[in-house]
């Protein structure tokens, strides 16, 4: 356990400070897009199917882009390319905003604004892995703070969206998205960042920055382990679960239903935040497996068709235990790959996390019909017991021992450290 108030510290830091409300507010965006998206082609005589398919054209760019973007990420300015990239992202969001208003919705224009956003998050992404080394000492704790302020997004976005569709219209939600983009923005505007430590001094081609990246991820056992594992689990639970979860409560509950499980979700992921932020396991994969065993509850409990209320108690349960995971796992990338890498790292790392989920988004409407959706989300409850008994399976995995704190010098300024070299895990 850390002493109380010893994670918070951070949020004295202005560029920590910063970084923190540019992510809190993007995600509280990012978090009434699924509710907003759902609900209007809903409206618009849509079913599970074009949901899935609006998911999966953002989410195959995000993946197919990523790793370029963690070239990009490495050769040049990092906050340059996140900046630019919420940028772009308010034009196209006003863009989907005035496509919903005028009550005149075509799916693949909703997916192609879809794609260029997956490409934006393509940009972004590499970037947050090695910024908030630069801004914490204490990257767990930065971690959990940021989870936290994320899933209390989470959790009022949900509702927030719900409140919008119901009371005015979709268009309505993704203007405001627009609007946490471009606060996000002004935030990473703000920051002042020396300059990343152990950057290449020789610029090499890009196909050898891949290579080396490449090479890197492969060199540690343990994660790639794990993507290999999340493939499985992106097209078999977390990629349906969205577009079945929307097609099951929306249409004999109401969206506002679906916006406070979605709600319920974002406070268990908070608490699981909080809870990453106080307890410091020797093992944080580990532990973080074991949490993900809760996440059963969820799509269990849409599958049986329970109560409100039940749904939203096992929505919350999914949230605590993947915002342990999530921390666990954030923080270990964070410090146990060199800085001069770790954009390129990471990005292989999300490629290999979202590759099978626009398969599951895609796939969750025919399987849907085939099986029928209670089916399939019964089916994933199962699948995610097996999904954390693999994770525990794996050596590698299970013992990897976390990297101890460092404390900062007296005077030196915590925004100025880089990510430390650590021993690759073969």
């Amino acid at each position: 356990m850390t002493p109380p108030g010893a994670a918070t510290a951070a949020l004295r830091s202005r560029n920590f400070a910063l970084f923190f409300t540019g992510r809190a507010v993007a995600k509280l965006g990012d978090a009434m897009l699924p509710i907003a998206l759902s609900a209007g082609l809903i409206q618009h005589g849509h079913g599970p199917g074009a949901i899935g398919a609006a998911l999966a054209s953002l989410t195959v760019f995000l993946a197919g882009f990523v790793v370029f973007g963690g070239v990009f990420c490495d050769r040049f300015d990092t906050r340059t390319l996140m900046i630019g990239a919420d940028l772009v992202r308010v034009v196209t969001q006003a863009g989907m905003s005035a496509l919903f208003l005028s009550g005149h919705v075509v799916l693949w224009q909703v997916c192609a604004i879809g794609a260029v956003n997956g490409v934006c998050a393509g940009l972004f992404q590499p970037g947050v892995a090695s910024t908030v080394p630069r801004v914490a000492d204490d990257v767990q704790g930065a971690n959990g703070l940021i989870r936290t302020a994320e899933s209390l997004a989470m959790l009022l976005g949900p509702a927030l969206a719900g409140t919008l569709v119901g009371g005015f219209s979709p268009g309505g939600v993704f203007a405001a998205h627009a609007g946490t983009y471009l606060l996000s923005a002004v935030c990473l505007a703000l920051l002042r960042l020396p300059a990343a430590r152990g950057r290449p001094a020789e610029r090499t081609r890009y196909r050898a920055d891949l290579a080396e990246g490449w090479r890197e991820f492969r060199a540690r056992t343990w994660m790639w382990s794990v993507i290999l594992i999340w493939m499985v689990y992106m097209v078999t639970v977390s990629g349906p679960l969205v577009p079945l979860t929307a097609a099951e409560i929306i249409p004999s509950q109401g969206p506002g239903v679906y916006g406070l499980v979605n709600s319920a979700l974002g406070g268990g992921t908070a608490l699981g935040g909080l809870l990453a932020l106080r307890f410091r396991p020797e093992r944080q994969l580990r532990a973080g497996a074991f949490a993900l065993l809760g996440c059963c509850c969820y799509p269990a409990a849409v599958g049986l068709g329970l109560p409100p209320a039940v749904m939203m108690g096992a929505a919350a349960v999914w949230g605590v235990g993947g915002g342990v995971w999530s921390v666990m796992w954030a923080t270990s990338v964070q410090t146990q790959v060199p800085g001069q890498i770790l954009n390129r790292i990471h990005a292989y790392e999300v490629a290999g996390s979202l590759a099978m989920m626009p398969a599951g988004q895609a796939l969750a409407g025919p399987a849907a019909q085939l099986l029928g959706a209670r089916t399939v989300l019964l089916a994933g409850g199962v699948i995610m017991v097996g999904i954390s008994a693999a994770l525990l399976s794996v050596p590698a995995v299970r013992t990897l021992r976390a990297v101890p704190r460092r404390t900062p010098a007296r005077g030196r300024p915590s925004a100025g450290r880089g990510a430390a070299t650590r021993d690759v895990d073969a």
